[in-house]
Order: C-alpha cells, then structure tokens, then sequence
C-alpha cells in the first residue's frame, strides 16, 4: 500500500483530479453536488491504515438533479468505469466483491473499473440513509427515530462541490436537534443514569463484584454519551464512542476516573470513582445554564450506603424547561440509540421509525 491518506482527503482529490475532469467533459451543462458522507470511518474522522482493508478507498457520492439521474445516472456511471483511472496516488480504484455481498474491497483490474462513484439524488439518498427526506422538513418524530451514528454520518465528512445549492443547507438543517428537543434527549440520558447508579453498591454489598462491574462500565458509556450531548456532538456507535468522547472538552478531565471505574475489582473502589465522575458532569451541567443550578454533590440512596447523584434531579430539571407540551409529555426514552442497541435494529432506518412509533404508540395507549 502507499503511504496512508486520511480518507477524506483522498475523497477529495478524487473528485477534484479525476472524477470532475471526466464530469465536465462528459456533461458539462448538468449541475451537481459531490461529497463523502455515509457509513464508514473516513467520513467520522477516525481512519487509520487499518481501515483500508475494506469499503475504503477513493470514493464519494455524486448528487444530481431527480431528473438528470434517470437522463444521465447511467451514462456518467459508464464512462467512469471506462475512463477513470485504474489507481489514484497508488490506490486501486476498482472495488472487487467478498464474501459478503454487501462489502467490497480496493483491488487492481484490467477491465472497466467496478467504481464507488454513487450517483443519485439527495432525496433518494437522505431517504435511504435517514429513513426521511430533510428537504421536505424534519418533525421530532425524525429527530427521536434516526440513530445519532446516522446523524453523525450526514453531517460529518465533507462537501466537496455544491453545485445544486441544497446539499449545504439540508446538512446544516440536520447539525443539531432543536432546543427543546436537545433538553429531551439530554433530560432522558440522565434518566438512564438514575435508573442504575444504585446498582454498583448493591450488587457488591451481596458479593456480585462481577454484576457490580458490569453496572459500572454501563454507566460509563452513558456518562460518555452524556459528554457528547452536551457538547453537542452526536455520539458514534461503540466502536467509535471513545475516540470522539476524546475529542470533548470533558475528555481529558473524566478519562482517569472513568477509566479507574473500569480498573476496579471492589464495588466501593468504583463507586468512588463513579461519584468524582459525577459531580464533574453535573458541574458542566450547570455551567451550560440550561436549567437553575442543581446541587452537583452524591449523597445516600435514600436510607440505603450507598453513594449516587440522583440524576433523576437533572432529567427534571431540564425537562421543566422544555416549552413544546408535546415533548414534555414523551415517554422519558428519548432517542431510538437511547432505548435500543441491536446493531440490526439500529442499522435500518424502517426498523428504528417502527421502534418510534411503538413507544409513541404505548404512551397514548
């Protein structure tokens, strides 16, 4: 392999040196827009050589006009293959099938060039992705039904020429949720919180240092996620959930004791770490001045020894504050990526919209 490009980068030379040329010689006269969003780790920031083993390489989606796919998708897909290059800075440019039908891989060929070059139209596109199409508006149901993974791949990566002049705006529209909404998904991360940060000491108090640990690390990735909120950033799936956590400004800060909670081999051990872990995320809390102060201090569990934040003082909190009745009175779940993990539920925009519209469902029932 030739020396590593961040894939984003490579996207973008592609374009710009060998897809476009072939573009304005080809149809000069179609307008269109070019990018590399979409699933994979170049688009997040977070691709190593590692990654070039599959479904990476010089690749990017090529948006036209709904009427130009269907007069023109075709062609421009053929004199790719037939006219780019077979590799691009020492990467093949030809992709070749595996043994899983749905992943593809850089390899060198003689014939045409079996190219990642997607030409489409945004609405078929977002719609394949999200599950909606953002252009004709974006309704909380949207918002709560599309997993944050989904929300980071559209709005991460980079635009490299927006000549239809709507793929800009629609990204921008899908940068973040709405306030209120924004106040539901973080009040409903604190809710998740609340619901088991008795458990580390409970289950060590009866010997189960195994289930106190297992308690332990589950609050640690919701404290991670919860930073992400915050901070206004989608959080990843797992893979990733660390290495953009990094990124956050509470990231170096909470490290050490998230880290020594995971380290830990007594239940008491972890919860004090647990406990210094808290009270800094609470302390960030008040500091975005969304709700009045709430005392960041852990304290007992009711009668019980053992020492927790009672987040649930958040998630009402910033509920109180959320001004759409409808949102205030959702089921306290928030975001399908906040109630669901199955990697197969969560990868199918028609499976989360029906796991949406289930709870709306039950909560009206």
């Amino acid at each position: 392999m030739p020396a590593f490009i961040p894939g984003l980068e490579l996207s973008r030379r592609f374009y710009t040196e060998a897809v476009r040329p072939l573009l304005e010689e080809a149809s000069p006269a179609i307008p269109h827009s070019a990018a590399r969003l979409g699933s994979v780790s170049e688009v997040l920031g977070f691709d190593t050589p590692r990654s070039a083993d599959h479904e990476w390489g010089p690749r990017l989606q090529l948006f036209l006009r709904r009427q130009d796919v269907s007069r023109h998708a075709g062609r421009i897909r053929h004199v790719l293959a037939e006219h780019l290059p077979k590799t691009f800075h020492g990467y093949p440019t030809h992709f070749a099938p595996t043994g899983d039908r749905d992943i593809r891989v850089m390899r060198a060929t003689d014939g045409p060039v079996h190219h990642r070059v997607e030409v489409t139209h945004l609405s078929a596109w977002f719609t394949d992705v999200l599950g909606f199409d953002p252009s004709s508006g974006i309704t909380p149901t949207d918002w709560l039904a599309t997993p944050t993974q989904l929300l980071a791949e559209v709005t991460g990566g980079a635009v490299f020429h927006d000549g239809l002049g709507e793929l800009a705006p629609l990204r921008t529209a899908l940068r973040w949720y709405p306030h209120d909404l924004w106040l539901h998904v973080l009040s409903c991360q604190w809710q998740r919180i609340s619901q088991e940060e008795a458990f580390v000491g409970r289950c060590g108090e009866v010997g189960d240092e195994l289930g106190s640990a297992v308690v332990a690390a589950r609050l640690v990735h919701d404290l991670m996620r919860l930073c992400l909120l915050m901070d206004r950033r989608f959080p990843p799936y797992n893979k990733w959930l660390g290495s953009a956590f990094a990124r956050t400004p509470m990231g170096l800060r909470l490290t050490p004791d998230l880290t020594a909670v995971l380290a830990a081999t007594d239940w008491r051990d972890r919860e004090r770490h647990l406990a210094h872990a808290y009270e800094t995320v609470a302390g960030l809390h008040n500091q975005l001045g969304l709700t009045d102060r709430v005392d960041p201090a852990t304290r007992p569990y009711h009668s019980r020894p053992f020492q927790v934040l009672r987040a649930d003082r958040f998630a009402k909190a910033l509920t109180a504050r959320i001004t759409d009745p409808t949102l205030r009175d959702l089921l306290p779940v928030g975001s399908v990526d906040q109630f669901l993990d199955s990697t197969d539920v969560l990868s199918r925009p028609k499976l989360t919209r029906a796991a949406g519209h289930a709870v709306r469902k039950s909560r009206s029932e």
